[in-house]
């Protein structure tokens, strides 16, 4: 008996799922088990050039009161209509994959529940990461450990750009301008230079790790607008990169907190040395002390290379995997204030306000001496750095990542 799934959407993500699984189709039939096809592919628009032309509908119906259709790869993107067509399916009992990571930080606990209610399941591996394997480690392969931390490189485009200025010393317009030349950010950047991409991913994390839906707007978010090459050059003389890093910790008080802004990473953490559009993740567990997960984390095949995985896992399993799952959350009473967030400290300041204590090392980031930037020895909370960023009148200051 064949299996049949559906793809909603025919851009990126969508005509990859497609390319990838009829390149690969006997390979992925010997793993799924059965044989396996596509019957529907949703979009608006014509593709009449197209060899599955045969396969293309205009009319969600189609695939939702089919009942050979068993699973379903969500790639359009956007709350909604996702969200509704989405909940359709499940109802109805079809699985669903969705490389959509905007969907799964508002929705994903409504999802979740309402595949478990009705016996099917709603998979999302390709939403954090692109090809990483991520979600599926944090619930299966490292469920026998308390996870007490994830730091990560979670958006590729801002990472490119860091690299661009660390490497090439270029400005970070420039960078941004030459990113959106290479595909790698829209014309609209703010989801990725200001850290919303990143904040819906660390969301997800944050909720399978520790149990309870965490929303965006709950995370502390800032960008790396700010970033200026002065800072990428001190940083580094002074043993550090610059990453924007999407974080979640338990703290002793028991909250959790999550937070993305730009941190100073040690030259010694691998992490430090992630560069271009790649993605890393270090995970923290009292059982493997910290493992890191690294790979491109975007892109049209890679995405659908874990979309394309996740619908294999669908047509495999006919009860629900219960250990990817969350609880719905009625209020952030469990997440922590960023106040109390805590590090050591890079700041950057002008002579006149430089510290004559209680600084590991200083650089003159000008060579007439205008500027300083030093990293604190002591581990000071976010309330406390800003503070002392207000005292000294600071021109940057960025967390130290432990």
């Amino acid at each position: 008996m064949s299996a049949k799934f559906a793809v909603l959407g025919h851009g990126v993500v969508g005509s990859g799922v497609v390319e990838l699984f009829y390149k690969n189709k006997n390979s992925i039939e010997n793993r799924a088990g059965t044989e396996m096809d596509i019957k529907y592919i949703l979009d608006l628009r014509d593709f009449p050039d197209s060899p599955y032309k045969d396969k293309f509908t205009k009319n969600f119906d189609d695939i939702l009161n089919d009942d050979e259709v068993t699973a379903v790869a969500e790639c359009m993107g956007g709350v909604e209509p996702a969200f509704t067509f989405i909940k359709a399916l499940l109802e109805k009992g079809k699985s669903v994959s969705t490389s959509n990571k905007e969907l799964v930080a508002e929705k994903g606990d409504i999802l979740l529940k309402t595949a478990k209610d009705n016996n099917c399941n709603f998979f999302f591996e390709a939403s954090v990461g692109g090809a990483i394997p991520i979600i599926r480690p944090l619930h299966r392969c490292l469920a026998a450990n308390n996870i007490y931390k994830t730091a990560g490189i979670l958006n590729g485009t801002t990472n490119f750009i860091l690299t661009k200025m660390y490497n090439d010393n270029m400005p970070f317009d420039e960078a941004l301008k030459l990113a959106q030349e290479l595909g790698y950010a829209e014309k609209d950047p703010t989801a990725d230079v200001e850290g919303h991409d990143a904040c819906r991913k660390i969301c997800i994390i944050s909720s399978l790790v520790f149990g309870k839906h965490v929303y965006p707007k709950s995370v502390y978010t800032k960008g790396i607008s700010e970033i200026q090459l002065c800072d990428v050059s001190s940083a580094d003389i002074l043993g550090y990169a610059i990453k924007l890093v999407a974080e979640v910790k338990r703290n002793n008080n028991g909250k959790i907190l999550p937070v993305v802004m730009p941190m100073l990473v040690p030259h010694e953490n691998i992490m430090s040395g992630v560069s271009d559009v790649f993605n890393a993740v270090l995970v923290y567990g009292d059982g493997i002390d910290q493992t890191m997960f690294y790979g491109r984390g975007a892109g049209k095949l890679p995405t659908a290379s874990a979309v394309l995985g996740d619908v294999i896992e669908a047509v495999k399993h006919n009860v629900t995997v219960f250990s990817q799952s969350w609880d719905s959350a009625e209020d952030d009473s469990f997440i922590d204030s960023v106040e109390n967030f805590s590090a050591r400290w890079y700041f950057r300041t002008s002579s006149d306000h430089t510290p004559s204590t209680g600084i590991s090392d200083t650089y003159d980031v000008h060579e007439d001496g205008t500027e300083y930037a030093f990293v604190t020895y002591e581990v000071l909370t976010f309330a406390q750095a800003k503070n002392i960023s207000e005292k000294i009148n600071a021109l940057a200051f960025f967390p130290v990542l432990d």
